[in-house]
């Protein structure tokens, strides 16, 4: 629950005399210049992240790549890829600003259910690291993909384990019934398929079992399953050298209390660590979430029949999850509240025609007036990524804060840009001229 909670879950999120910065930059000051809504990126954040997960793997031959599907912005990218982090990757675009982005293609997993001809093509010339098949018909397209280029695909297979993440439904990826790998019983002759195919490589197994993981029983039941498979395929004549071991460690949006990252590898240590394997870490959300807030303003305080309305400028399009997952954010005034201020319910709600266009729901907020400053935290990971410009809105921009500086990363998208993603059909286009010029801004007909 986020009712508690009154300052960001992250530490470079922090009050200073009443004011909340990120790092050295103030949050207030910053809104003041780009505008809102807007999304805030620590990279003292991102830096922390990544080395909580590379000092805990420290003693184990582990390589970190991080999920890009959380933030595909290539300043995160890049920030991360500077401290040594690879790149686990789900499509060719993804793979595109990953290498933009600077992290080396021996470095970059490809994963995901629905790889095309096209993107493994892509993924094969550019050289990168290894490919995750998750079904045997995929195996038999790398194949053919692969003999037309003449290249050799270095793989692993992921394994479904039949293994409930207790998470959300919507993001649990490692039970019978979801679409993701191959089941247990079927890895044995998927892997031997894969050994007597020209062009493939099988190196090792996949898994993941889903997204936002509270507690580490679910991921020591996985890897026990995994270990006995690699057991199997050994037994079988088959070498297994890596085990791509996913992401899903979860973090604190509220009053959660996500896994420890030492003792998510010590789980790992133990039972991963005596197969000799190579491994890899894929960790997204836990990577960035905290790192990013969305900044956004009052505009109107409602007062209805029975409940107070905290009217913002910020919407589902920029935030998804809220109207998506359900998901909890906790919400905090730019200008710190007074010891002593009074939190009522209220619901903070953006001005989309959706009634699911809502941040939170009877949360007990301070005293608010229009123009007030908010913060919407740990808003880092599936959130620009996953922006739209429904409504006709606007994508809004990012910014990335390092010590007392900050650059926008990417731009306030502008109507001329929203107008310019669409064409008319010559049918239609002479009559619209006069009328485009001005919704454009160029003038009057």
């Amino acid at each position: 629950m986020t009712d508690s909670v009154r300052t960001p879950p992250a530490p470079e999120f922090a009050y200073r005399d009443g004011a909340l910065f990120a790092e050295d930059v103030s949050l207030e000051q910053l809104a003041t210049v780009v505008g809102t809504p807007a999304y805030c990126y620590s990279q003292a954040a991102l830096d922390r992240r990544y080395h909580e997960f590379a000092d805990a793997f420290a003693d184990q031959n582990a390589m970190i790549c991080y999920a890009v599907k959380a933030n595909g912005n290539q300043a995160v990218i890049a920030a991360l890829a500077r401290q040594g982090a690879g790149a686990d990757v789900v499509s060719e675009g993804e793979l595109r600003l990953a290498i933009a982005a600077g992290v080396p293609p021996e470095r970059i997993v490809f994963s995901g259910v629905g790889k095309t001809r096209q993107e493994m093509a892509f993924a094969l010339d550019s050289g990168i690291r290894q490919i995750n098949v998750e079904s045997a018909p995929e195996l038999e397209v790398l194949a053919e993909v692969a003999a037309a280029k003449d290249r050799t695909a270095t793989v692993v297979i992921r394994v479904n384990p039949d293994v409930d993440a207790r998470t959300h439904a919507k993001i649990t990826t490692g039970t019978a019934e979801n679409k993701f790998g191959v089941d247990l019983a079927h890895v044995p002759e998927v892997y031997a398929r894969a050994e007597a195919l020209d062009g493939i490589v099988p190196v090792g197994l996949a898994v993941h079992i889903g997204s936002q993981l509270l507690e580490l029983t679910p991921f020591r039941s996985a890897f026990t399953k995994l270990a006995e498979l690699v057991a199997e395929l050994r037994a079988a004549g088959h070498a297994v050298s890596r085990l791509d071991i996913g992401g899903g460690v979860g973090i604190r949006y509220g009053s959660e209390s996500p896994p420890d990252i030492a003792g998510y590898a010590e789980i790992v240590r133990e039972l991963l660590g005596p197969l000799g394997c190579e491994l890899i870490v894929e960790p997204g959300r836990a990577m960035v979430g905290n790192a990013g807030v969305l900044l956004t303003r009052v505009l109107y305080v409602k007062q209805g029949v029975e409940r107070r309305f905290i009217i913002v400028d910020a919407a589902m399009n920029d935030l998804l999850r809220p109207a998506m997952y359900d998901a909890g954010h906790a919400i905090v005034p730019l200008v710190e509240p007074a010891a002593d201020a009074v939190y009522e319910p209220a619901d903070v709600v953006g001005p989309i025609c959706e009634t699911g266009d809502s941040f939170a729901t009877g949360r007990a907020m301070p005293p608010l007036v229009a123009e007030a400053l908010l913060a919407i935290c740990s808003a880092g990971a599936y959130g620009a990524v996953m922006a739209s410009s429904y409504n006709g809105r606007l994508l809004v921009p990012e910014v990335l804060v390092h010590g007392d500086r900050f650059a926008v990363i990417r731009p306030r998208q502008g109507f001329a840009d929203l107008l310019a993603q669409d064409s008319l059909p010559d049918w239609l286009s002479q009559e619209a001229q006069p009328a485009a010029r001005i919704a454009a801004g160029r003038g009057s007909v």
